[in-house]
């Protein structure tokens, strides 16, 4: 490796671990403080927000990392111009297409890293997390999971144990279906066989219920069961999709699949996972682009506002499309290859005289 490369390199990575260190220290202090005002009322040790906000912390800068690799773009880029490191460069025969290459190179391992490691990481974290603060939720008692052999929930009302097992779904049903129903110590009270279950709301409609009662079979056609659940609340529980690793996210949307439940959320995040290393890259290119048509404005405050201006816009162009696809009004691939293409387009319009910055 060249000197030049070692240092841009060095350098790059150096700006790149202190933003990051910043980025990370804020969102801390913010986890901290809702959480705090979360126990404000609890008896829970002192260092326990301390700790939750800890294990949050990363999911949440794995989001921002767009706009880290954007900030700390500027930076590095700052710290050549205020040395006068690029004339140096240029004066060497180096031009800025070189180090853009060099610099994309980085960004793009570097973002590989952080989907392969720092994601699965955090997503751990945030799994056990969730995990933690949900014995201290009103929803502790209630649970579902989406395993080979369809939905699993658990649910308690009126202390009566309910467990509940479809094979599918079908827009607002559940499909095949045996619920379990027990006391509070765990005797069987009834057993409910069902194929087609309208779960619109927490009032369900069991159709054609079969129902067993020790040796006793009993055929309801329309039988209400209150519980906790409805059609809307069963999505919501799958929708943080950050708390799984990349392998998890692979084998949940084979047991999606199975189950007839909607791939959409997931395909966005597996898409959004694989598509970040360049999105990196393209946020690192138009950051570039910013500060070498910025480099003679003296207000280095200045150069980091439009920057930060801009990345607004992104993040809501971003979120946009993002909103698009998890409705379905266009489709996964689209709201996810949309923003990055614009994106694209505006870096190819201004990297063209790049070298003549």
């Amino acid at each position: 490796m060249n000197t030049y490369t070692k240092f841009l390199v060095k350098t790059y990575l150096f700006s790149f671990l202190n933003v990051f260190f910043i980025f990370f220290c804020l969102i801390y202090i913010l986890n901290l403080l809702t959480e705090l005002e979360f126990f404000k009322q609890t008896n829970v040790s002192a260092y326990f927000p301390l700790y939750l906000s800890l294990i949050n912390t990363p999911m949440f800068v794995f989001e921002m990392f767009p706009f880290i690799f954007l900030i700390s773009t500027q930076f590095f880029f700052n710290s050549l111009f205020t040395d006068d490191e690029m004339n140096i460069f240029k004066y060497s025969g180096l031009k800025n297409t070189k180090i853009f290459s060099i610099l994309i190179v980085t960004t793009f391992f570097v973002g590989i890293l952080i989907v392969s490691i720092f994601y699965n990481l955090s997503s751990n974290l945030k799994n056990l997390y969730l995990g933690l603060k949900s014995n201290y939720t009103d929803d502790k008692k209630y649970l579902a999971v989406i395993t080979n052999n369809g939905l699993w929930i658990k649910d308690i009302y009126n202390e009566n144990i309910l467990m509940i097992n479809a094979s599918s779904f079908n827009n607002n049903e559940l499909l095949n279906t045996y619920i379990s129903e027990f006391d509070k110590n765990f005797k069987i009270i009834r057993n409910i066989k069902s194929q087609r279950i309208d779960i619109t709301n927490k009032k369900w409609v069991i159709k054609d219920a079969e129902i067993f009662v020790q040796n006793n079979k009993n055929v309801v056609k329309n039988l209400t069961l209150k519980t906790n659940f409805d059609y809307k609340l069963i999505q919501n529980l799958f929708s943080n999709m950050s708390s799984l690793s990349f392998i998890e996210l692979i084998k949940m949307r084979a047991n999606y699949k199975k189950l007839n439940y909607s791939l959409t959320e997931i395909d966005l995040q597996l898409l959004k996972l694989v598509s970040f290393p360049i999105y990196f890259v393209l946020m690192f290119i138009f950051s570039a682009i910013i500060m070498m048509n910025t480099k003679t404005f003296r207000n280095k405050s200045l150069k980091i506002t439009i920057g930060l201006f801009f990345s607004v816009i992104i993040y809501y162009i971003n979120n946009f499309f993002y909103v698009l696809g998890t409705s379905e009004k266009i489709n996964v691939i689209s709201s996810v290859i949309i923003p990055l293409l614009i994106l694209t387009m505006i870096n190819s319009i201004f990297i063209r005289n790049i070298n003549a910055k």
